[in-house]
């Protein structure tokens, strides 16, 4: 908890507490100082035992230097005092037995007489046969023969693997040299034998070390499981006491000091600062209203054994937790001294328990006594447990008659059974393997009661009377408007046959409907096909007039006199041109209506598409001052059938330059929007009322009336051009206001490198567009 965190722990049993206790007491020195010292003993005899070992290594390496010194130092003034003896006699009539008796002779060595050309003259002891020369004695490589006395005495390894120490010195006058060979091996042999007495006595120093620090530590690790198994032991008990809400006491009686577990201190929200608690602090912990220690303490005084008492002490956080202390009285063997240990159990929990259920029974009863029903519980001997004062006065009871706790035969005696003038059929049933019986019962006075008895999972049984006077009484109207209801019923199965009979007329007039329609759909492919045959034999003898009257408007075989017959040749070739083009919008729309028409889609260029189909509207355009301007990203491509898209964007040009006024602007724009492609065309012309805008795009549909029409048409293009666009997988908009002007939105699907590559079947246009014909528009439309 925060506020015990801060606190601390004040000695007077009267003080406002504010306790803070460390989690636990603090080691004492002499632990402190034996965990210390499990590691430092093996340690400082680990460097004892090393220390030794270097020392004595260091010991006979010094022995073996100075023998070897000392060795040396003789070789090299053996061989200065052998040259000299050799000088006076000369090199052949020296006798080296003379210089090196054998009483005199150091074990090993050689002495060697050789010429200035490195061969042996003599040699004591004697040498083989085969070795002749210095060098086939000491090596190839031996440096005596070059530096003389000047290399001292050197250590040398032979031929057959011996070192030996060597010196040599010159004879006087250049006669050769003195050479002294000394091995090693027999100068280390008293050497050899002492280190291996010290070996063993360091081997056997070294055992009863290691065997002492194997004891210690065998000891130490024994002490460190105790350790471990005495703090695992410890923290299960702290745990099971934590998890139990528990908390450890051992009071000392006679030094007035308490020992609290851990879980103890938790219990309350404190923190161990010190071992024990002093008796006075611990008291000033009790609720005064709870009696306090010193009571406790006079028991055991009375050789009273065994301690159950309830209390509360303060928390930490300054509330009281209720606590119900069972206690022993051990008494030490050691000083004979009188503890008290037991265990501090948490009841805190218990005692909101019981003040709740006190309060819910109270509550019961309270609601058992506001009910409307007459109410009684009586337990498994029969005896009253709870009853409410309607009860009372069914059966003419006083609260003293129905006091908890008697039983049923007192009660009832005491009591009057009220009349009853007649039972309906009892009801029995089981819930949940418990028998239960309901049944009806009307009074002398004239109302009912419904009783229902059921015993309960203690074997105990309740009965409840319900007064039922006004359902029964709404009961009996229920059964009046049953009886109107049913002749209600009869009155609608009679309204469902009728209902029956008209819904079989229906049907059948459904059927002639769909035959109808099968007819007039029959009738209408008719016509399309009667259009599209017509249509075709019309073209022929239009084209023969057209061309004639071409032949005569120009004068082509001669003039025809007069001036007039060509106005009227021209007038007979453009009505026939208009003719023409009717037709095969009317060819056109039929052959669209038949789905006869196929299309090729492909990636074609938009600026190249604009182009072409603003190319025929040029003359037009200029004629009436119209501005056409052109808005088209470089390298956009649109995925359309090229003469589709050509007789769509003629059309749609066409009628905006029909019916925009002289001066006015057409603009044309083609933007990607995602999947899609967009072509705008725009234009400030006379406009379309909103309410002719759902009819544009049916065929033969015209907004303007037949005999107040100021622009020619069929009312057939915008049809085809919607077709068209919807034939390509777009759709095609119109928005448009009346003196301002309109907006045809088309919108086709854009060009994807896979969509195109692929071939698949679709709708194809006529080849060549059709420039010279009438084109459906928005307005004329």
């Amino acid at each position: 908890m925060p506020e015990a965190a801060s606190a601390s722990f004040s000695a007077r049993a009267d003080s406002t507490l504010a306790v803070s206790w460390p989690a636990r007491a603090p080691e004492s020195r002499f632990g402190q100082a034996e965990r210390w010292l499990r590691f430092a003993v093996p340690g400082t005899l680990a460097v004892f035992l090393a220390c030794l070992i270097g020392l004595a290594a260091l010991h006979i390496r010094g022995q073996r230097a100075e023998i070897l010194a000392v060795a040396k130092v003789e070789v090299e003034e053996f061989a200065r005092l052998a040259a000299r003896a050799v000088g006076p006699a000369g090199i052949l009539a020296t006798d080296l037995r003379g210089l090196m008796p054998e009483s005199a002779r150091h074990s090993g060595r050689r002495l060697l007489l050789v010429r200035p050309d490195t061969r042996i003259v003599a040699s004591h002891p004697p040498l083989p046969a085969d070795l002749q020369t210095l060098s086939q004695v000491l090596g190839a490589s031996e440096p005596l023969s070059g530096l003389g006395e000047r290399a001292g005495t050197i250590a040398l390894d032979l031929p057959g693997g011996e070192t030996v120490l060597a010196a040599m010195h010159s004879l006087p006058g250049g006669l050769g040299q003195v050479a002294v060979v000394q091995p090693i091996e027999p100068l280390l042999r008293g050497w050899s034998a002492r280190t291996r007495d010290q070996i063993v006595l360091i081997a056997a120093a070294a055992l009863v070390i290691l065997g002492v620090s194997l004891a210690y530590g065998l000891q130490t690790r024994q002490a460190t499981r105790a350790d471990r198994a005495r703090e695992k032991i410890h923290g299960r008990l702290e745990t099971a006491l934590r998890r139990g809400a528990c908390g450890l006491w051992d009071w000392d009686v006679a030094r007035g000091r308490i020992y609290w577990s851990d879980s103890m201190y938790g219990l309350l929200g404190y923190q161990r600062q010190n071992k024990y608690l002093s008796f006075g602090d611990v008291n000033g912990l009790v609720h005064p209203d709870d009696g306090d220690l010193y009571s406790l303490a006079r028991g055991v005084a009375a050789n009273q054994t065994h301690i159950d008492h309830a209390f509360r002490m303060r928390g930490a956080d300054g509330a009281y937790v209720w606590f119900r202390a069972r206690a022993e009285v051990v008494v030490n063997a050691a000083d004979g001294s009188q503890h008290l240990v037991g265990i501090t159990t948490d009841i805190s929990e218990q005692r909101a328990l019981e003040e709740t259920n006190a309060a819910a029974d109270m509550r019961l009863r309270d609601a058992v006594e506001a009910i409307s029903e007459a109410f009684v519980l009586w337990d498994t001997g029969n005896r009253l447990v709870l009853c409410n004062s309607k009860f009372r006065h069914l059966h003419a009871l006083s609260p003293e008659d129905a006091r908890s706790g008697q039983s049923y035969t007192d009660v009832m005696g005491r009591g009057v059974l009220p009349q009853v003038r007649r039972e309906s059929p009892e009801v029995g049933m089981a819930l949940g393997g418990m028998a239960a019986r309901t049944f009806e019962a009307e009074l002398a006075d004239g109302r009912w009661l419904q009783i229902s008895e059921r015993r309960t999972k203690d074997g105990g049984y309740v009965s409840v009377g319900t007064d039922i006077t006004s359902l029964k009484r709404h009961q009996e109207q229920l059964q009046a408007s049953e009886r109107e209801l049913i002749e209600t019923v009869k009155d609608l199965k009679r309204s469902r046959r009728t209902l029956e009979l008209q819904t079989q007329q229906l049907a059948d007039l459904a059927e002639r409907y769909l035959d109808q329609k099968a007819v007039a759909e029959a009738a209408n492919q008719a016509k399309s096909e009667f259009l599209a045959n017509m249509s075709h034999e019309l073209r022929t003898p239009l084209n023969a007039i057209i061309g004639f009257a071409d032949v005569m408007e120009n004068a082509v075989l001669g003039p025809l006199g007069t001036p007039r017959y060509t106005e009227y040749c021209r007038d007979i070739r453009e009505s026939g041109s208009h003719l023409l083009s009717m037709i095969d919008d009317i060819l056109d729309m039929a052959r669209l209506e038949a789905r006869r028409v196929r299309l090729s889609p492909r990636a074609i260029s938009a600026e190249d598409a604009v182009s072409s189909a603003l190319a025929p509207m040029a003359a037009a355009a200029r004629e009436k001052a119209i501005t056409v301007s052109v808005d088209v990203p470089p390298g956009l491509d649109l995925l359309a059938d090229p003469s589709a898209m050509q007789q769509i964007l003629v059309n749609l040009v066409q009628n905006a330059v029909k019916f925009t006024p002289i001066g006015g602007r057409v603009a044309l724009r083609v933007r990607r929007a995602g999947a899609s492609t967009h072509l705008f065309i725009e234009d400030n012309g006379i406009g379309i009322p909103r309410s002719d805008l759902a009819r544009l795009g049916r065929p033969f549909t015209q907004v303007e009336a037949q005999m107040t029409r100021s622009h020619k048409g069929s009312g057939l293009g915008l049809a085809i051009t919607r077709s068209m666009v919807e034939l390509h997988g777009g759709s095609l908009r119109i928005r448009s206001e009346e003196t301002v002007g309109t907006i045809v939105l088309v919108r086709l699907p854009a060009v994807i490198a896979d969509r195109t590559a692929s071939t698949r079947p679709s709708a194809r246009a006529p080849e060549t567009p059709r420039t010279g014909r009438r084109a459906g528009s928005p307005v004329a439309a």
